[in-house]
């Protein structure tokens, strides 16, 4: 009986010598959903290219918990319906541990509900719509609100710009831009300033002069857009082809070098929140736009550093909390209270939301230069 005990556990041991290392070799899957087609195609491309990045350097380095990670992208196309389709085929038919995507805010609510029924963790770095980690405990970012950056540009606006009355450009279409635009007007107001216009369209339109023939005879200081880039562009040149002269500011969703090959000399003097600059000085991120710079042949932009973070952050989580059991993960990303990425120091609240500076960018002789730093 001993004899057999014996052989038995020897046999347990030479399996494991087999099976151990098969376990290690094996790969944890983690879904990217970004619109790599479409509208706002440089926004996905970017932030790809960031969330690559990140799980490249870990693989480089060993892996996560002794396993190589296997980055599954899909391309919603900006659309919806995609971004449903896109998280239940990685979360049914690829098994992903987590996801990191969502790139616009409507589509964090469109994917964050499946996600939060499955219990799979989603961690946007972009997604700035209050609503978005509202849906469930599953639900993570690493970006400021728009409630945040709505009152930093309204601050902006009122204090430093002097403007005294403001027009308002909002996407209906749009969970981003609408509530920018609630958090802008609400604190301007605060402040002493007048809405004294306050517009509407849809994303993808692409005549906006009535709106702006409006609010030119409003006669204001300051117009302010919240919408992307691929709206933005022809706002700005058919406003000033209709003689609107005075400076134009929006949220971060202006981050594209689209903007300026669209409209450079229109955005001449305009300013926007954003995320991120490569021209900070901080070790950490001079580091990563050269590493960026050489692997992509171009700067970062916000997309990308911010994408990198939240795959940062997530790859931590899954370290801390020693497996990839999905429930654990989100367990261990709710007990990290601050986090350290190239897009700055953070905290989180109660519901999973990064406090982090802002920065006021300008666009200035063609490019887009740094302006100054907002701490919440």
């Amino acid at each position: 009986m001993k004899r057999f005990v014996k052989i038995f556990v020897i046999a347990l041991l030479v399996l494991a010598l087999f099976v151990l290392p098969l376990q290690a070799a094996g790969t944890i899957k983690i879904g990217g959903i970004f619109p790599i087609t479409g509208p706002i195609a440089t926004f996905g491309i970017s932030c790809a290219n960031g969330a690559k990045m990140a799980v490249e350097e870990a693989n480089a380095r060993g892996g996560v918990l002794g396993s190589k990670i296997e980055l599954i992208i899909e391309d919603d196309q900006y659309k919806l319906e995609e971004a449903a389709n896109a998280a239940k085929k990685l979360i049914e038919r690829d098994k992903v541990v987590a996801i990191v995507g969502g790139v616009t805010s409507s589509e964090a609510l469109t994917i964050g509900p499946i996600a939060q029924s499955a219990k799979v963790v989603l961690v946007t770095g972009t997604a700035t719509n209050p609503k978005v980690t509202q849906v469930g405990d599953f639900i993570f970012r690493v970006c400021f609100l728009d409630d945040f950056q709505g009152e930093v540009m309204a601050n902006f606006a009122y204090k430093n710009l002097k403007a005294k009355t403001a027009a308002v450009l909002t996407a209906v279409t749009s969970d981003y831009s609408k509530g920018l635009a609630d958090s802008f007007k609400k604190k301007y107001v605060a402040l002493g300033g007048k809405i004294v216009a306050d517009e509407s369209y849809s994303e993808g339109d692409t005549d906006f002069r009535a709106q702006l023939t409006k609010i030119k005879a409003s006669k204001p200081d300051f117009v302010f857009v919240p919408g992307y880039y691929s709206d933005v562009a022809p706002i700005l040149n058919q406003a000033r082809e209709l003689g609107i002269t005075v400076p134009f500011g929006g949220g971060d969703g202006w981050d594209s070098p689209e903007l300026l090959k669209q409209a450079a000399k229109a955005a001449e003097g305009c300013f926007y929140t954003n995320h991120f600059t490569p021209d900070a000085k901080d070790l950490l991120v001079q580091t990563f736009v050269k590493n960026y710079t050489k692997k992509y042949g171009m700067a970062p932009d916000a997309l990308a550093a911010l994408k990198y973070d939240a795959m940062k952050f997530l790859l931590e989580g899954i370290k801390k909390a020693g497996t990839t059991d999905p429930v654990k993960i989100k367990e261990a990303l709710a007990s990290m209270k601050t986090f350290r990425g190239v897009t700055g120091s953070m905290t989180f609240d109660a519901n999973r939301n990064a406090i982090k500076s802002a920065f006021i960018l300008q666009i200035k002789g063609g490019k887009v230069v740094y302006y100054t730093t907002v701490k919440p």
